[in-house]
């Protein structure tokens, strides 16, 4: 289980069945959502302002999710996954996500539904990814609509990191 730390008296409020491995951090005023998990490395910290991640999301390796104090929370919604690596600051991500390996995400932007951030994209402070969009680049752009075999993906990989989790916990048991 990764460490959770209070911040000025306020503790991560964790949904029993969400997964964290050794080395995430989960800090202050943050609430995760059940079936969710928190990889390798992964840091939470809701110091100067709330995170709140929702149901079947995966905050993978390396992930940083962080606010400052006059920027506002972060959102992130249910069925989201977040790709090793990304950082997102102080911005909002709606329901049916993926957040590609290694993309930042600047205060105020908003990540409609049924969307994809493209590895390595950097979102621009206020901008917003229009719902079935594929945005890519430095700094990201609407691309094209998102196929159906990508729809699928994003549908899938919230159910696939459920199962990763109980796998892991498989194996602990079995340790």
């Amino acid at each position: 289980m990764g460490k959770v730390m209070p911040y000025k008296g306020v503790w991560p409020e964790i949904h029993e069945s969400v997964f964290m491995t050794d080395g995430a951090f989960v800090i202050g005023d943050v609430h995760i959502g059940a079936q969710s998990s928190i990889w390798f490395n992964a840091v939470v910290r809701g110091d100067v302002c709330p995170i709140r991640i929702g149901e079947k999301c995966s905050v993978q390796d390396n992930v940083t999710l962080h606010v400052t104090h006059d920027t506002g929370p972060l959102v992130i919604g249910n069925f989201v996954t977040i790709g090793h690596g990304a950082v997102l600051h102080a911005c909002t991500v709606q329901d049916y996500v993926l957040i590609g390996m290694g993309a930042v995400l600047l205060d105020d932007c908003v990540v409609e539904p049924w969307s994809i951030v493209a590895a390595g994209s950097l979102v621009k402070q206020g901008f917003t990814v229009p719902s079935g969009m594929l945005v890519a680049g430095v700094p990201a752009r609407v691309i094209r609509p998102i196929t159906d075999a990508e729809r699928r993906n994003i549908e899938e990989s919230p159910e696939n990191y459920v199962r990763y989790s109980q796998n892991y916990r498989d194996a602990a048991e079995q340790a």
